[in-house]
């Protein structure tokens, strides 16, 4: 399969603060469900950043979908993104708009800028949203806004966002740490189907063991910035995970 992201000797260090980002070499091929473990402050979603290019590090090389992310300038970035997805912990969504309308944003950077500005969406764009409901089971909520939802309806419009826009790499960070156990499994089959179905590599940030045993293809274990665990579910035994959560001896990390 070929690489969805190439990281060579990625380093950041934040102005003023310590060094977050060790000289880290990783490569994720296409298709591939990544876990990635570790101790908040371990530098985990400084890592998501600079992938998504809106951290840009302070040393090595950052390579996604075939471009150096750190030598593009920010509009080159923003094209970038469109292929990119993100999944957060606290939704990211427009609470005050409906449904459809959230989804429909994962359209914007396909639009023309002054379609984009006014929020105007071809009828092609309104299909393909209503789809993406439909795949994640929110067919009958399209007109209801999304501040009346539950938690897991939240993140299942976030997950059909991404959907509508045509991801080829998803990045969660903690995107199922407020879930009841019952929905977190319903949100990662859904992107487990994303993966089977589109082909999409999924880098998913997340404190839940068990989880991460279940659902990725690989997990990697991030401590104090530097990675200490890269294998299968299935060679994460105890004491790895022991050492992936032993506590930094020195200064807290983004």
């Amino acid at each position: 399969m070929p690489d969805a992201i190439v990281i060579k000797q990625l380093a950041h260090t934040y102005r003023g603060g310590a060094p977050v980002l060790h000289g880290l070499d990783l490569t994720i091929a296409e298709g591939e469900f990544v876990g990635l473990i570790g101790l908040s402050g371990a530098g985990k979603s400084t890592l998501l950043r600079c992938i998504n290019g809106l951290i840009t590090p302070t040393g090595g090389s950052c390579i996604v979908l075939g471009e150096a992310v750190e030598k593009m300038p920010e509009s080159e970035r923003r094209l970038l993104r469109r292929r990119i997805g993100m999944i957060f912990q606290e939704f990211n969504l427009v609470d005050r708009l409906t449904v459809l309308k959230n989804v429909l944003i994962g359209r914007l950077g396909y639009l023309p800028t002054l379609s984009s500005c006014l929020h105007r969406f071809p009828a092609s764009d309104v299909s393909l949203a209503r789809e993406c409901l439909a795949q994640v089971g929110l067919t009958e909520f399209e007109g209801r806004r999304v501040r009346d939802l539950s938690g897991g309806q939240k993140q299942r419009v976030a997950v059909a966002r991404t959907i509508a826009q045509g991801a080829k790499i998803i990045l969660a960070d903690e995107a199922t740490a407020n879930l009841d156990v019952l929905t977190k499994d319903e949100i990662m089959d859904l992107l487990k189907d994303l993966v089977r179905d589109t082909g999409a590599t999924v880098l998913f940030s997340m404190h839940d063991i068990a989880l991460a045993r279940r659902y990725c293809t690989r997990i990697i274990g991030l401590k104090n910035g530097a990675i200490t665990f890269d294998a299968a579910p299935d060679q994460l035994d105890d004491a790895a995970v022991a050492d992936v959560l032993a506590r930094a001896e020195h200064g807290a990390m983004k």
